[in-house]
């Protein structure tokens, strides 16, 4: 955690696989996500539709030309979106003190592999994402799992990071 904490910023692209009860294949998400420290997030989605999200300190901006939409929504009136939210941004950040706030929190592995599971402590957290897991290594996280609930889950690989 305090080597991630090292880092001022980072641009990685990434590939997310949906898997979802309702599809009989896994929908592809390809993109570019960036981090610019203390905590500045944006996952900008090329394909299949172009959509960005932005997350600079309370705010939360969702832009997709697609839906004709531009919102700002504040993290703190959408407790389950703002507690996903920080298992990324608090990870990034290396924030351990953030991340134990929302979620009951064990690292497995070391250094040049390493694994944290995130299992949401609010019971309303609970009921749509039962696991957050990111890997790594070193300074750098490589993959994002998120476990729903209700069975669905998605799969983020990060590519080619650069600072």
């Amino acid at each position: 955690m305090r080597d991630l904490g090292q880092i001022r910023s980072s641009k990685a692209r990434f590939v997310e696989r949906k898997y979802l009860k309702v599809l009989k294949a896994p929908l592809e998400l390809r993109g570019t996500l960036t981090y610019v420290a203390p905590g500045n997030l944006e996952k900008r989605t090329l394909s299949p539709k172009a959509e960005t999200l932005t997350v600079e300190g309370d705010r939360l901006t969702i832009e997709s030309a697609a839906r004709n939409e531009h919102r700002t929504l504040r993290l703190q009136d959408y407790p389950v979106l703002w507690a996903f939210v920080e298992s990324i941004r608090s990870t990034l950040s290396g924030d351990i003190q953030a991340l134990e706030r929302f979620y009951r929190i064990e690292l497995e592995g070391g250094p040049l592999q390493w694994r944290l599971y995130l299992v949401p402590r609010d019971k309303e957290m609970r009921a749509v994402i039962s696991l957050i897991r990111i890997g790594g290594s070193r300074d750098r996280v490589d993959r994002i799992e998120v476990h729903e609930a209700n069975g669905d889950r998605s799969v983020m690989k990060v590519y080619e990071e650069h600072r």
